[in-house]
């Protein structure tokens, strides 16, 4: 991998002054002003300008005037309207400015100049720009438009950590509980062809689809349960039971706002079994704070990694067998909580 040197232009003039000596070095030692150019990161022509100034008068002669164009001049945007720019993109999104559109891409962000600045901008040279000002281009995460702030604020700061100390003193194991659904004809990836021609997937002819609940624990443990059709209060106690008999400890369940998780059966339920487990419901609309929406994410990226299945027994064998692999990595699973907005979660 090729490095990329710094403009000569950026460096200071103790540097360039370092740099003039290499180069009249080594052009006394006979290697080709190109390649002495090429290695310091300087322009032939400069290196020759210096080495013909050090033949014909010496050191002394050799110019110290800084030649080529200053950095950054040139360019459309000041300096302070580019970090103006850069202030309402890292604060804003595009519907709080009033443009349309759905996140910050080039199209956007050139809207966003003409209205912050009346300057128009061919999308290339916006490109350009965010390149220069350390932006890439990444796949959006989702936010509820509805979420509440001070909800969320209250959670992190308060509602879990004392849920965690609580799972402390008492010896009680957190999980994180979600649905999921796995359909036959989906696989999220990508697939070579040839220029011009499409990649293409031999689907199902009907649509099949298997559901799971599962909960995962910062420690890596993993727990499941396939079913068909929707969650409902029956389904959850099925699935709650099923939870009890796999450990021995008191179980603090995280749950989403599910209408099935707050049924009054499922609330007598937990208050029958209060000695073993306690449900705690998160903020409404939140899935990036549920570290068991990364599991759903990873299952639905990879399970029909060996083709899609032609049934829905085949959906379900396919499915039960990457929960199960799960079983015996509980570093995969650990790794769920890796992710910036459930990092407040893992176990420290």
């Amino acid at each position: 991998m090729a490095l990329s040197l710094p403009d000569a232009r950026q460096l200071s003039d103790e540097v360039l002054e370092a740099l003039r000596l290499r180069a009249l070095r080594g052009c006394e030692l006979g290697f080709k002003e190109v390649d002495i150019a090429a290695m310091l990161g300087l322009s032939q022509e400069t290196v020759s300008r210096w080495w013909t100034a050090y033949v014909t008068g010496g050191l002394d002669a050799i110019p110290r005037e800084r030649t080529g164009r200053p950095v950054g001049s040139g360019r459309t945007l000041s300096d302070k309207q580019a970090c103006h720019i850069q202030e309402r993109i890292d604060n804003h999104s595009p519907e709080q400015l009033g443009i349309p559109a759905p996140l910050w891409n080039r199209r956007a962000v050139r809207d966003l100049i003409r209205q912050e600045t009346g300057i128009v901008m061919p999308v290339r040279t916006v490109g350009e720009y965010l390149r220069r000002w350390g932006y890439t281009a990444k796949r959006p995460r989702r936010h509820a438009r509805k979420q509440d702030p001070e909800e969320v604020r209250k959670w992190l700061e308060e509602t879990y950590p004392a849920i965690a100390a609580r799972a402390r003193k008492e010896g009680a194991e957190i999980y994180w509980c979600d649905e999921t659904g796995v359909a036959a004809d989906e696989h999220p990836r990508y697939g070579y062809a040839r220029k011009g021609r499409p990649a293409t997937m031999e689907v199902p002819d009907a649509h099949i689809r298997i559901n799971q609940v599962s909960a995962i624990s910062n420690a890596g443990t993993v727990r499941f349960m396939t079913y068909k059709g929707a969650m409902n209060a029956a389904l959850f106690l099925v699935f709650l039971g099923r939870l009890l008999q796999t450990s021995t400890r008191k179980i603090f369940l995280i749950v989403d706002r599910l209408p099935a998780h707050g049924t009054a059966t499922v609330a007598n339920w937990v208050e029958a079994h209060k000695d073993r487990i306690e449900v705690f419901p998160m903020p409404s609309r939140t899935p990036e704070l549920n570290p068991d929406e990364y599991l759903n994410n990873d299952l639905k990226g990879n399970v029909h990694e060996a083709g899609l299945p032609g049934n829905r027994e085949d959906l379900r064998s396919q499915v039960q067998h990457f929960m199960r692999r799960l079983f015996s990595a509980p570093e995969h699973v650990m790794a769920y909580f890796l992710h910036p907005c459930v990092r407040y979660a893992a176990d420290t």
